[in-house]
């Protein structure tokens, strides 16, 4: 009787398939699958959660690419310049730019910096990079003195090694000499008027929320070196101070190689959140930011997320 009733139950286990024990016994095996590939349940939700993002992505950028397209069309229908195709841009290289200015990120500051601001030195380092690559005549760029933080930070990016950029680990003042050298600070009492190709522009690459004011002028000072400061006064009124972050000098003296006009290289730059009103035009900044952000959409190459525009960035102490 009790052999029947055995074999009537596994007869009845077999026709149900697995048992709860035999089940219970696969989820556990699962699980260790799971952990075998270094993935617990909670990553593999972020890991699908990323894949839904992805799909999502790809959406967006090829409607962003229509939109851009768009606009591009518009731009040429007003008559306005869209610049180089991108498949010029990549073209483009210091090597064979007809612009043989230098200019000098001086990173000599690391000692002076929280990691917090590091970054944020290092994002502004990459927009430069960026912005001169895109230029059909890119300046002759030098990030030099680098060391600990900064240096390290830079060498996480992965590809700032194939940079078309002179990196140097010297002090600017060993590479060049000391009579071709220009300090750009906002405390100097002299104002550049114009660029010349035989000088050296030195930015100071140091964020430091007013903790240094002055610091990068006191060491040009000291060290018998020129300097000067842009002439924003001369062009613009500003409601907030005159210090600006590395890649809005950067661009500025980019634009003016360009234009040979102040007035329009930094009006077209300063964020309009330090309250900017151009001295010698009476059109309004919302109009020209319309032109020039049609045209800045038109040959806008891909940014990956390291080389996210600084525009925003919290100003650096770089023209002290």
């Amino acid at each position: 009787m009790d052999m029947s009733c055995e074999d009537k139950q596994t007869e009845e286990e077999e026709e149900m398939g697995d048992s709860p024990a035999e089940e219970e016994e696969e989820e556990i095996k699962k699980d260790e699958s799971q952990e075998i590939n270094g993935l617990s349940k909670n990553q593999l939700r972020k890991l699908k959660k990323r894949e839904r993002w992805l799909l999502v992505k790809k959406e967006k950028r090829k409607h962003e690419r229509l939109k851009k397209k768009k606009r591009k069309a518009e731009a040429v229908e007003k008559g306005l310049d869209v610049g180089p195709s991108r498949k010029a841009l990549k073209q483009n290289s210091m090597k064979q730019s007809k612009c043989q200015m230098k200019v000098v990120i001086d990173c000599s500051f690391d000692s002076y910096m929280s990691e917090k601001d590091v970054m944020k030195l290092v994002k502004q380092l990459q927009s430069c990079y960026s912005l001169n690559r895109r230029a059909e005549n890119p300046l002759q760029l030098y990030i030099c003195g680098c060391s600990g933080k900064t240096q390290e930070r830079l060498d996480n990016i992965g590809d700032c090694s194939r940079w078309d950029v002179n990196f140097s680990p010297e002090k600017y003042s060993e590479l060049f000499d000391k009579s071709s050298l220009i300090y750009l600070s906002s405390e100097s009492d002299n104002v550049l008027d114009d660029l010349q190709e035989d000088k050296v522009y030195v930015i100071g690459g140091l964020v430091d929320h007013n903790h240094y004011k002055g610091l990068c002028h006191r060491l040009a000072v000291d060290a018998d070196i020129s300097h000067a400061q842009l002439p924003i006064s001369q062009y613009l009124e500003m409601k907030s101070r005159k210090v600006l972050t590395v890649n809005h000098v950067f661009e500025i003296l980019l634009q003016y190689t360009k234009t040979k006009d102040w007035s329009k290289s930094l009006f077209q730059v300063i964020p309009g959140r330090k309250g900017v009103k151009c001295l010698t035009n009476e059109s309004s900044r919302d109009e020209t930011e319309a032109d020039a952000n049609m045209k800045a959409d038109c040959d806008k190459t891909d940014k990956t997320p390291d080389s996210e525009s600084t525009k925003d960035e919290e100003p650096t102490q770089m023209k002290s």
